[in-house]
C-alpha cells in the first residue's frame, strides 16, 4: 500500500533522504564546506531517518487498525440484517397445541317410524266447527245499557226536566254503583238541587261522593259545592273545614286556590253561627 492510499489517515511525508546526501558528497568534494558544517549535516541525515522509520510503525499501525475495525463491520451487518428479517412471534405461534378428541357414533340404530296408519285430514266440517269455538267473541258495537241510562237521565236535566233527571241519576247509581260515572250522577244530583235551592238535599248527594267514591273525578268539585250549601245553611265552622281539607288535600289544584280564596274572605266577613 502506497503513501496516498493510507486514507482516511492524514498523510504522513518522509524527506527525502538522497537529496542531502548528494549535497554531503558534492560538500565532500569541495573544499568550502567545512568540517563542522559536515558534521551537522550527518546528525541532521540521522533525525531524519530515525523520523522516517517512526512514522513508518506509525503508519503501518493504523493500517493495521483500519483493517480490523472493517472486518468487525463487515461481520456485524448480516447479525443485524437477520435479527431485523426475523418474524415477531404471533399470538397464534404462542398457543399451546390443542387435543383432538374424536367421538364414536353410538352404535344403536335409530327407531323405527311405523308406517303402517295412513294419515288423513279432519273433516272440513270438524275443522269449521273448531274455528267457529275458538274464534273471539265479536264486540259489542254502540253504547252500553249503562251508558245509555247515563245519557238519557243527564239529557232530561238539561232539557229541565229536572225531576225526570234526578230520578234516572239516583237509579242510574242503584243499578251500577261501580260504573265510572256513578259519582258524576250523584254530584248532576246535587246541583239540581241546588238549582232549586235545596242546600239540604244537595249536601247529601254531595257528602255521597265525598265518602263513596274519594278517588273519583267528582270529588274535588262536591267537596267545594258542599262547603258552598253549608254556609247557606249557616254551618260556617263546618264549611271552613270543608276548605282547610281541600287545601291540604289537593295543594296546588284551582279547586284549593278557590277553598284558600273563601277561607281568607270568611275570616274577614265571618259568619254568624245559629
Amino acid at each position: 500500500m502506497t503513501l496516498s492510499e493510507a486514507a482516511p489517515y492524514p498523510l504522513l511525508v518522509i524527506r527525502p533522504i538522497s537529496a542531502i546526501a548528494c549535497l554531503v558528497l558534492s560538500g565532500c568534494a569541495t573544499d568550502v564546506v567545512s568540517r563542522s558544517e559536515h558534521s551537522e549535516l550527518l546528525s541532521s541525515v540521522r533525525a531524519l531517518r530515525a523520523e522516517n522509520a517512526r512514522l513508518e510503525q506509525r503508519l503501518e499501525k493504523l493500517e493495521s487498525q483500519q483493517v480490523i475495525s472493517a472486518a468487525r463491520v463487515a461481520q456485524q451487518k448480516p447479525a443485524v440484517v437477520a435479527a431485523s428479517s426475523k418474524p415477531a412471534p404471533s399470538s397464534v405461534d404462542a398457543m399451546p397445541p390443542l387435543a383432538v378428541v374424536k367421538l364414536k357414533p353410538k352404535r344403536e340404530a335409530a327407531p323405527r317410524i311405523d308406517t303402517a296408519v295412513e294419515v288423513a285430514e279432519p273433516p272440513e266440517a270438524l275443522t269449521q266447527e273448531f274455528q267457529n269455538e275458538a274464534a273471539p267473541p265479536a264486540a259489542e258495537e254502540g253504547p252500553s245499557p249503562a251508558d245509555t241510562q247515563f245519557e238519557r237521565a243527564l239529557s232530561m236535566m238539561k232539557t229541565g226536566n229536572s225531576e225526570g233527571g234526578v230520578a234516572g241519576m239516583v237509579q242510574f247509581v242503584a243499578d251500577w254503583p261501580r260504573h265510572p260515572k256513578a259519582d258524576n250522577a250523584l254530584y248532576f244530583t246535587g246541583m239540581a238541587y241546588v238549582a232549586d235551592r235545596d242546600f239540604a238535599r244537595a249536601t247529601e248527594f254531595f257528602e255521597r261522593v265525598v265518602s263513596q267514591y274519594p278517588a273519583g273525578d267528582a270529588v274535588i268539585d262536591s267537596m267545594l259545592r258542599l262547603a258552598d250549601c253549608r254556609v247557606r245553611l249557616n254551618k260556617p265552622r263546618e264549611a271552613r273545614a270543608t276548605w282547610e281539607k281541600i287545601v291540604t288535600t289537593f295543594p296546588g289544584t284551582a279547586a284549593a286556590t278557590q277553598a284558600q280564596a273563601r277561607l281568607a274572605s270568611s275570616t274577614q266577613t265571618p259568619v254568624a253561627s245559629p
